[in-house]
C-alpha cells in the first residue's frame, strides 16, 4: 500500500533537526563563554602537542578575511549569515522524508551560522579559542560553530558523490 505523504509530513519531519541547530548555538555560545572567562586575550595555553587553547577575537569572516576592514564588514557578515540562514531553514522544509543525511548538514551549518551572528551582535566580533599548530605554522583559530559548519559543509560536499541522481534531476537518498 502506498502512503500519501502531506505536506505537513514532508516538511515537519525535518523541521524537527532543528533541535540539533540550537544544541550546536547552545554549545558554541557555552564554551565560547568560558573560554572568554578563563583565557587571557592571545595567551596560548597548552593542552597537548600540536593544540593550544588560545582566546582570539575575530572581526572578519574564515581566516580573519576582511578582518581589517573599517567596520562595515560586521553588519554585511550578520545580514550575509542571515540571509543563508533562512535559505537552509527553506532547504530544510523541502527535503524529502529520506532526507536525514542533509537535514543533519543543514542544521549544522545553521546551528554554526547562528552561533558566530550572535558573536558579531553582541560584540562585534566572533570569539575563537581552538588554535592547532605544526612548528611554525599555526592554523588560524576557530570555534565549535566553525567546526559544525564545516562538518556540514563536508556532508553535503559527501552526498554530492554518494547520491547518484535519478533521469528527472532528482536525488534518491536511502537513509
Amino acid at each position: 500500500m502506498d502512503h500519501v505523504m502531506t505536506e505537513q509530513d514532508s516538511t515537519g519531519s525535518k523541521l524537527r533537526w532543528l533541535w540539533l541547530a540550537a544544541l550546536v548555538i547552545a554549545l558554541d555560545l557555552g564554551t565560547k563563554a568560558v573560554a572568554s572567562a578563563m583565557l587571557s586575550y592571545g595567551v596560548p595555553v597548552p593542552v597537548m602537542p600540536l593544540f593550544n587553547l588560545t582566546l582570539l577575537h575575530n572581526t572578519g569572516a574564515a581566516f580573519s578575511f576582511l578582518a581589517d576592514a573599517a567596520g562595515w564588514q560586521r553588519w554585511f557578515f550578520v545580514v550575509l549569515a542571515l540571509v543563508v540562514s533562512v535559505v537552509l531553514v527553506g532547504w530544510l522544509r523541502g527535503l524529502g522524508r529520506n532526507e536525514t543525511w542533509t537535514a543533519i548538514a543543514i542544521t549544522l551549518i545553521l546551528g554554526g551560522a547562528l552561533g558566530n551572528v550572535y558573536d558579531r551582535v553582541m560584540h562585534g566580533y566572533v570569539v575563537d579559542f581552538l588554535h592547532f599548530y605544526w612548528q611554525d605554522y599555526h592554523f588560524p583559530a576557530f570555534n565549535l560553530a566553525d567546526t559544525a559548519i564545516t562538518i556540514g559543509a563536508g556532508m553535503l560536499i559527501l552526498d554530492m558523490f554518494r547520491k547518484p541522481s535519478d533521469e528527472s534531476g532528482r536525488s534518491s537518498d536511502s537513509k
